[in-house]
């Protein structure tokens, strides 16, 4: 590594800096919007934040293309070993695992060869891509029905999280998503949608 790599005034460390805000930006989207929102698995979050921003900053340091994408390949083959000897992940957890992967690894490349739009598009295609998965299996391997919930202190938008919960512990099913669909506040109750798995 040359002197003054980590210099304010070197252009490479400016630009693995700038990068790497742009990876923590759209890794947080994958995992805590998109992740988190549909699987409410809150002890891998740190796993995979952490296993993206590493993979980033390996890839971001060495300097040879090809061993770049030798490292790239070798990861992915260790955490294809690691799905068949843990049993904690599921398909689902390792698919994430392998986009956060991808996704730093893509958000490694240098901006002058792999322009900042390309880069951006990219990312936003791997995200959608992953919303409107989870947007299909929840619609297709879910039952709902509507109950009535007197609870309206927990309607506020920032208490969804609780909101979830209670709904769980209630009707004794795992509830994946909730809609409003009526709120009377006169009798101060409120018809909900719930999503669960059968």
């Amino acid at each position: 590594m040359p002197d003054g790599f980590f210099s304010l005034n070197n252009p490479n460390f400016l630009d693995i800096m700038m990068r790497f805000v742009i990876n923590l930006f759209f890794l947080f989207i994958l995992i805590k919007v998109v992740y988190f929102r549909y699987t409410k698995k809150e002890k891998f979050l740190f796993t995979f934040f952490l296993m993206g921003i590493v993979v980033f900053f390996i890839c971001s340091m060495l300097r040879s293309v090809f061993i770049e994408f030798g490292m790239a390949v070798g990861l992915f083959a260790v955490f294809a070993i690691l799905r068949f000897r843990t049993r904690n992940f599921s398909i689902k957890d390792m698919a994430y695992i392998f986009t956060s992967i991808g996704v730093s690894l893509i958000n490694s490349l240098k901006l002058l060869k792999f322009p900042l739009l390309g880069v951006l598009i990219i990312n936003g295609i791997i995200i959608l891509a992953a919303y409107i998965l989870e947007e299909f299996v929840v619609r297709n391997n879910s039952e709902s029905y509507i109950i009535t919930y007197e609870n309206m202190e927990l309607l506020r938008p920032d208490k969804k999280q609780k909101l979830l919960k209670d709904v769980s512990s209630i009707t004794g099913k795992e509830i994946l998503k909730v809609k409003i669909r009526r709120v009377d506040y006169k009798r101060e109750v409120a018809r909900l949608e719930i999503f669960y798995k059968e």
